[in-house]
């Protein structure tokens, strides 16, 4: 068996070979190749972009690929989403498609924007955003650089943004948010039918999402004595329970637990001052819940 996966070219690119890697794929891009390397035999990776992705998944000539909700919904594509991926090229957080206008522009309101001309990637997204709202506004294809269209060649537009920096150093302001998109892993029916490739693409899915999943996450180890272990235990909050083992010779216990990275940094040295002794902390590839 084969499957045939499409990942993203250009922007995610680089977060998503090494989300794959914490999952345990590596992936080795060959010169300007668009066929990487990858260490499983069962798979066959081609990149392009993400644009494309789900209408190639949808019409089978991918079995399966990742892309954004937003290209999802561009391509009207129907197919079967397997799993929710959040991460970005920045961070784990969502990226949002935003309706902006110039900072000195008098279009305060989604409504302001009734017969106006708007410039977006996502033509069909903006146009159903605007038709719910009972807006008629002019919307049509941007080939890139949008943000340098407003103010002298349209009136507003509709740009992806992951932080809203790029906009503001622009010149721009955001007036409403279109959608939220994250990354999806989809895949075309048939081969969602095919039991083989089904198992392998929950497989593949279920690594993933762990490896997401660790990467806000750490271990913890520490030895403490008898006499401080329920000092110790009252500030761990652990993702169920901490794992707690007798240390040869009955002196104390060596407790093991998984928790949030933001709070170690506090934790640490709080559980230092409660008793625990030979902390080590360490990052995670993969939690599965």
């Amino acid at each position: 068996m084969i499957l045939r996966l499409g990942l993203p070219k250009g922007s995610l690119q680089e977060a998503t070979f090494q989300l794959f890697k914490r999952a345990g794929f590596s992936l080795t891009v060959y010169g300007r190749s668009h066929f990487p390397g990858i260490d499983d035999p069962e798979l066959e990776v081609v990149l392009m972009r993400a644009q494309e992705i789900p209408r190639y998944v949808h019409q089978g000539v991918l079995d399966a690929g990742l892309s954004g909700l937003d290209w999802i919904l561009e391509n009207e594509a129907d197919v079967v989403e397997v799993a929710d991926l959040p991460y970005s090229k920045q961070s784990n957080q969502s990226i949002r498609l935003v309706l902006a206008v110039a900072k000195d522009s008098p279009y305060k309101e989604v409504s302001d924007l009734k017969e106006k001309r708007i410039a977006t990637e996502l033509v069909r997204v903006t146009k159903k955003f605007l038709a719910d709202r009972g807006v008629q506004a002019e919307v049509e294809y941007s080939y890139g650089a949008t943000e340098v269209k407003v103010p002298h060649l349209v009136d507003a537009i509709a740009e992806l943004t992951e932080t809203g920096a790029s906009l503001q150093a622009n010149g721009l302001r955001i007036i409403a948010t279109i959608l939220e998109s994250t990354p999806r892993l989809i895949v075309h029916k048939q081969s969602w039918n095919d039991a083989n490739k089904r198992t392998k693409i929950q497989n593949m899915a279920l690594l993933l999402q762990g490896a997401l999943y660790a990467g806000a996450k750490v271990g913890l180890k520490m030895n403490v004595a008898q006499e401080n272990i329920n000092q110790v235990l009252g500030l761990l909050s652990a993702m169920k329970r901490p794992t707690v083992s007798s240390l040869i010779g009955g002196e104390g216990v060596a407790i093991e637990v998984i928790m949030d990275e933001k709070k170690v940094r506090d934790l640490i040295p709080a559980l230092k001052r409660a008793g625990a002794e030979d902390i080590i902390e360490y990052p995670l590839n993969k939690v599965i819940p």
